[in-house]
């Protein structure tokens, strides 16, 4: 019996490798875009080869991609102490389960922005660069930092758009605002660029507000749209009752990036 002929379909490529008809990511714009939420343009003719080791160039070993391509998990809380009175200790600073915060846990990148390099998502180095105000006013400080790179008429500081600011900087959900607590810390619940201590001022962020007022979420409380869910960073908690009235006042952290 003769063989089988299996075709996939059209294996010549679109053009040329030079031609923008066969522009592709780079195995290296796959890598930053998985460790640091960056993106870019797909590259035409813009390709290098690497002269030593899996980092020249535009190359990356799948080895690489396939460690930082984790499924999506919980990370790890932060907590590193154990006090369960049993041994081996099994409670979360005993088990210390979760993925693995990377170090340096944020970039610092000198024009206003941090990224976090566990979530991706990138934050304003200012974490209060206009003080408090209501739920509907930061939302709208939010667009003014879009449009004029300010909040409440006060430079928020950002210039990584060549010099500018960004254009799409928004209110982080209240999932995104927990993600930068540190469960292991108090005073603030937050932690260092390298994530191995403590936050102290401008390490990395600025102006961090970690007592008596709470950060605002773009989240609505769904049993009372009135009302939004907030967090507070001295311990990294939502407020007593879970929520907060849209008419109070509180502080806005603004995000980029995510999904």
């Amino acid at each position: 019996m003769g063989g089988v002929v299996s075709v996939a379909g059209n294996l010549e490529p679109p053009a040329a490798p030079s031609d923008p008809g066969s522009a592709m990511y780079t195995l290296q714009d796959i890598y930053n875009r998985l460790t640091t939420g960056a993106t870019t343009n797909k590259r035409a003719g813009a390709f290098t080869e690497p002269t030593s080791g899996p980092t020249s160039g535009t190359m990356r070993t799948v080895n690489d991609i396939y460690a930082v391509a984790i499924p999506t998990q919980v990370p790890k809380t932060g907590q590193t102490t154990g006090y369960d009175s049993s041994t081996p200790k099994r409670d979360d600073g005993g088990l210390q389960k979760g993925i693995a915060w990377p170090n340096p846990r944020f970039t610092d990148h000198g024009n206003g922005t941090v990224t976090d390099n566990l979530t991706g998502l990138i934050w304003l180095k200012n974490a209060n660069v206009s003080g408090t105000t209501n739920w509907q006013t930061a939302l709208n400080w939010v667009v003014e930092l879009n449009t004029n790179g300010t909040m409440n008429s006060v430079d928020a500081g950002d210039t990584s758009n060549g010099g500018s600011h960004q254009t799409d900087w928004r209110m982080p959900n209240l999932k995104e605002l927990q993600s930068l607590v540190d469960y292991g810390r108090r005073s603030p619940a937050l932690c260092n660029t390298a994530g191995t201590g403590q936050w102290t001022e401008g390490n990395p962020f600025t102006g961090v507000q970690w007592s008596e007022k709470y950060y605002w979420p773009s989240t609505t409380y769904a049993d009372n749209t009135d009302y939004t869910w907030v967090i507070r960073l001295d311990f990294g908690h939502v407020n007593a009752g879970s929520f907060s009235s849209k008419a109070s006042a509180n502080y806005v952290w603004p995000v980029r990036g995510g999904q």
